[in-house]
């Protein structure tokens, strides 16, 4: 049995929006791990740290034409006390390491241009990632 709630408050530093942890758990356990969506989370070795995660990253398998096979990083996010102590490096070199079991290609992630991710943006250079495209988006879904 998944222990999804285990990693909700580090995903909450990422997506705020989500404020109800069932609602949260549901929406990952019911929805998106039928479409192949994975959840590791790094937790703090401080024994005052408690059993929920510090860091959470969530992943899912693809292939397409343009990259081949593929895993897509949808989350990354470390709680705001935990910042820069290598949670985040860490998720991201477990991540390559099943990219690279999987047979993969390629990893693939998008990150905001604002001014708070620029340190995400750091680490993502520091692992060996690169900006590659540009991503485009337009709503379609009624405001």
């Amino acid at each position: 049995m998944p222990q999804t709630w285990l990693a909700f408050e580090a995903m909450r530093a990422l997506r705020p929006h989500w404020d109800d942890r069932e609602a949260w758990v549901a929406r990952v356990d019911e929805l998106q791990r039928a479409d192949g969506y994975r959840l590791v989370a790094a937790f703090d070795d401080d024994e005052d740290a408690g059993e929920e995660a510090v860091a959470v990253a969530g992943f899912r398998l693809g292939h397409n034409l343009a990259w081949g096979r593929f895993i897509y990083v949808d989350d990354l996010s470390t709680l705001a006390a935990a910042r820069g102590r290598g949670h985040g490096e860490a998720l991201l070199g477990w991540i390559f390491e099943e990219a690279q079991r999987l047979g993969c290609d390629e990893v693939h992630l998008d990150s905001g241009t604002v001014p708070e991710r620029w340190a995400a943006h750091r680490l993502y250079h520091r692992v060996g990632m690169n900006i590659s495209s540009h991503h485009f988006v337009r709503r379609v879904a009624p405001t």
